[in-house]
């Protein structure tokens, strides 16, 4: 590979690279990942740097995975041990979305044939005719990154010297899912930092921008990324007969409540200036009924896509905490009502009947039950081994908290609220001396670029979406930590992240984006001018400027 890509220009480069890796097929959990990783593998030991330095290319194995990542080790020409890494995920989503198109998904060259005759959305025929996009799956997010991340290696391999540092590449997989290379690549970083002596300056994700509105042009650049929690709710209430269904608490109520105001209620987004910030979306909501009876549900479970930015795990916990309460007395009281118009109409005496429905988090609920002298880290973790192996992530944490009510005295109506699989930290610079000089040389570079490529660089905080940038930093303190743990449970086995590692490493995360529209879409496409021209430029830009530092 090397030898065809000597000869062509930075462009010319990233397009070959970038249309190779669209035709291998790499979908998250399947053995196309490794397939691609292996063919990033060799592409780089091709490489004469990598040659001479065969250890500097190595595969990480994952724990419990077959697959695996693949890191680079490029050294400057000096000693100095900063280091500026490059990652991307190798992995992609499906081609369901492709329909009769799946045959052609992963060839350019077809699609674009194809988009440039289609009738069904302008913008994407326009976009085809042109010749500047590049169609496929995968061309936007991302295997046009990894092409300039390699390109960039190769660069800076013929181009040593001007390296005031080392450059670090690192292609991992599972983005797309549960982030398994990315968790763990975290050791590998703390190994090569005690054994090599380096200093991460910044990681440089090339994960894609799009226009955030219709005529945006510019390219914006974030130095940090938005996380993502997973709150969850158990909701277990009082089954009933429907001949007296009105003596029962039935939990679907009390979830439409909580859904009515937690689902896409933009009250609850974080308000931050300049940045693009999302609500709360409800991904699941179900009662536990497996078939057809005359009785009332017993219980249902729901879980929200909550992103955070500044505020923390444990004030997000308060905030829902709050508006379960309120639900939960909005029901009682309504059913009390109910109750009481069926007493009058059907002419029956007074009856003592009780709708309370408490709120609590996991954590106060072990506490709650350790008090009464039960031992439910014992039960949860029997239990966790139990679980049917193909059971998804999130019905076992569901499962998990559910147990706990075999211990408790009370078994009363509860609604607990708790954390489940994904959880993504929020990240961005802080206001300590190395961030403050890591922003300003950053803002440096993008205005001396605006004025050379004639583009737009907008810097942000907060990476919109969710990214594995999330996991190279940690702003929370040791409370928060605890208060995250407390509240997830099985985490050490379900979503294993060692928060203390990511704290500790503080890696600033940014991200300098490939650009393109459709990302997870049949529409998916690069702009190549942008991509394949400008972005690898800027990245050595930056790259330079901050192992200048």
């Amino acid at each position: 590979m090397y030898n065809q890509l000597s000869s062509l220009r930075t462009e010319q480069q990233v397009e070959l690279l970038t249309k190779q890796l669209i035709q291998i097929e790499s979908y998250n959990g399947t053995a196309g990942e490794v397939n691609k990783a292996n063919y990033l593998f060799e592409i780089i030991s091709s490489f004469p740097y990598f040659q001479t330095h065969p250890n500097h290319v190595w595969k990480q194995e994952l724990d419990g995975d077959k697959r695996f990542n693949v890191w680079a080790y490029l050294q400057g020409n000096t000693d100095k041990k900063e280091t500026v890494i490059y990652h991307a995920h190798v992995d992609t989503v499906g081609i369901e979305d492709y329909g009769k198109l799946k045959d052609i998904a992963h060839n350019p060259d077809k699609l674009a044939e194809f988009f440039q005759g289609y009738e069904g959305d302008e913008e994407t025929r326009e976009d085809a005719q042109s010749g500047e996009w590049m169609f496929g799956r995968g061309s936007l997010d991302m295997q046009s990154g990894i092409s300039i991340h390699l390109v960039n290696l190769l660069y800076y391999m013929n181009n040593r010297e001007k390296l005031d540092g080392n450059i670090l590449v690192l292609f991992n997989v599972d983005e797309e899912n549960q982030h398994i290379g990315i968790r763990g690549a975290l050791d590998e970083l703390v190994r090569l930092q005690q054994e090599r002596g380096l200093s991460y300056v910044a990681a440089i994700n090339n994960d894609f921008i799009s226009p955030l509105y219709n005529g945006d042009k510019a390219k914006y650049v974030y130095c940090g990324g938005a996380g993502k929690l997973l709150p969850c709710f158990s909701i277990l209430g009082r089954e009933a007969h429907v001949g007296e269904s009105l003596l029962g608490i039935d939990p679907t109520l009390i979830a439409s409540e909580i859904n009515r105001n937690i689902n896409q209620n933009f009250s609850l987004a974080e308000k931050l200036d300049n940045e693009l910030v999302l609500p709360p979306s409800c991904l699941f909501m179900k009662e536990n009924k497996q078939s057809y009876n005359v009785q009332t549900p017993l219980s249902t479970r729901m879980y929200f896509n909550y992103f955070i930015y500044k505020k923390t795990p444990s004030e997000v916990l308060v905030v829902l905490k709050k508006i379960a309460e309120a639900a939960c007395a909005k029901i009682e009281s309504e059913l009390a009502e109910n109750y009481l118009a069926f007493r009058k109409a059907n002419q029956l005496p007074e009856r003592s009947v009780n709708w309370k429905t408490d709120v609590i988090t996991l954590q106060e609920y072990m506490d709650y039950l350790k008090k009464s002298g039960e031992e439910p880290e014992k039960l949860l973790e029997s239990l966790l081994v139990s679980l049917p192996e193909d059971l998804d992530d999130r019905l076992k944490a569901f499962a998990l908290v559910e147990s706990l009510q075999q211990l408790d005295p009370e078994k009363k109506p509860r609604v607990i609220l708790f954390f489940a699989t994904p959880f993504l930290p929020s990240n961005t610079l802080q206001e300590d001396e190395k961030s403050v000089s890591l922003k300003e040389a950053l803002k440096e570079v993008l205005h001396e670029s605006e004025e050379e490529y004639k583009e737009e660089f907008p810097l942000r905080g907060y990476f919109p979406y969710l990214c594995d940038g999330s996991f190279l930093a940690f702003n929370g303190d040791q409370a928060e930590i605890e208060t995250v743990k407390a509240n997830f449970p099985g985490m050490h086995t379900l979503f294993p992240i060692d928060l203390e590692k990511m704290s500790n490493l503080n890696i600033p995360a940014l991200n300098i984006g490939v650009y393109g529209k459709g990302g997870h879409k049949w529409t998916e496409r690069v702009y190549k001018p942008y991509t394949f021209q400008t972005l690898p430029l800027l990245i050595r830009k930056v790259t330079e400027r901050l192992l200048s530092l």
